[in-house]
C-alpha cells in the first residue's frame, strides 16, 4: 500500500513526465501500460523487459516522486484498480457517437477525480487569501488559457472583486512593471512553460507582487517561479490532447476559489452579487 489516495498516482506520474529523458519516458510507458502488473512483479523482470538496469528503474521511480520501485509498483497497482483510472478510454476512429460522448465525458470526469486528489489545500487557501486581499488583480494567459482567465475575472466581478485580463505579451510586461506589493498576479499556463507569461510573472514577483500559477505541471518553470501553485491534471489523448479535460479541471478549481473568496466576506459578496445581477437583469427578455 502507498498510503496515498490511489487517484493521485496517475497525476503524480504525468506531472513529472516532462522532466524525464526519452529513454526514461519509454521505460515509464512500458511499466504503466503493463496489463499484468501486480505486487509480485519483480524489479528484475521490469528491468529485463525494458532492457535497462535495475538501478535505472529505481532512479526513474524516484524521479516520479516515489521512494523506490516497490512504492511505484504498489501505487500503480492501486491506481489501476481505482475508479478514476477506469474512467479513461482512448478515442478510436470506429467509435459511435454514443461512445465518443461517453469517452469525452469520462475523460473530464477522470481529470476532476484526479485533480481533487492532488489539490494542495494549503496552497488553495493561500491563493484565496492573496486574491481576497489584493488591491489590483492581473490575470495573464495566452490562447485557451486566456479564456479561462476571462471566465474567472467575470466571476470575481460578480462579487465586486475587479480583475484585469491580459493576453498580449507586451501588455503583460507593462502591467507587471507597475504592480505593487499589495497587488496579485494569477498566471494561467497548461504546460507551465509559456515564456509569454513566465517573463511578466517573474517581473511581477521582482517588484513585490504576489504570484499564483494555475498549471498542469507542478515542476514546470512557471510553477517553480510562482509563490503559490494550483495544479490540475488530465490524461493525454492524441485527438483531444490534455488541454480539453484540464480546462474543465481548472475551471472547477477556480470556481471553488471564487466561492472561498466570497466566503471571506460573505456579507459584502452578497450585496455586490445582488447589484451585479440587478444591473444585467434589464438585458434579459421577460
Amino acid at each position: 500500500m502507498t498510503g496515498q489516495d490511489p487517484r493521485a498516482v496517475g497525476a503524480q506520474i504525468r506531472m513529472r513526465l516532462p522532466q524525464l529523458t526519452p529513454l526514461e519516458l519509454r521505460v515509464v510507458d512500458a511499466i504503466t501500460s503493463r496489463e499484468n502488473l501486480t505486487d509480485q512483479t519483480s524489479l528484475k523482470e521490469i528491468a529485463t523487459e525494458s532492457s535497462v538496469s535495475e538501478a535505472m528503474i529505481v532512479k526513474i521511480a524516484k524521479k516520479l516522486g516515489f521512494s523506490g520501485f516497490r512504492a511505484l509498483r504498489g501505487g500503480l497497482v492501486e491506481y489501476k484498480q481505482s475508479d478514476a483510472a477506469n474512467l479513461y478510454r482512448e478515442i478510436s476512429p470506429d467509435d459511435s457517437s454514443a461512445n465518443i460522448i461517453q469517452k469525452v465525458f469520462r475523460t473530464s470526469m477522470q481529470a476532476l477525480e484526479e485533480t481533487i486528489a492532488i489539490l494542495d489545500i494549503d496552497a488553495f487557501d493561500r491563493a484565496a487569501d492573496i486574491m481576497h486581499n489584493a488591491q489590483q488583480r492581473d490575470f495573464y494567459g495566452i490562447g485557451g488559457s486566456a479564456q479561462i482567465a476571462r471566465d474567472v475575472a467575470h466571476k470575481f466581478l460578480r462579487i465586486g472583486k475587479r480583475a484585469t485580463v491580459y493576453d498580449d505579451a507586451h501588455m503583460m510586461m507593462m502591467s507587471a512593471s507597475v504592480l505593487k506589493p499589495d497587488d496579485a498576479v494569477m498566471v494561467f499556463s497548461h504546460s507551465g512553460t509559456t515564456t509569454a507569461v513566465l517573463e511578466p510573472m517573474k517581473l511581477a514577483r521582482k517588484v513585490g507582487a504576489r504570484t499564483i500559477a494555475v498549471t498542469n505541471y507542478a515542476q514546470s518553470p512557471i510553477a517553480e517561479a510562482a509563490d503559490v501553485v494550483l495544479c490540475s491534471t488530465a490524461q493525454g489523448s492524441p485527438l483531444l490532447g490534455e488541454n480539453a479535460a484540464a480546462r474543465i479541471a481548472q475551471l472547477n478549481i477556480l470556481d471553488a476559489l471564487f466561492v472561498a473568496i466570497a466566503q471571506r466576506d460573505f456579507a459584502t459578496a452578497e450585496v455586490n452579487l445582488s447589484k451585479t445581477m440587478n444591473a444585467v437583469s434589464a438585458k434579459r427578455e421577460l
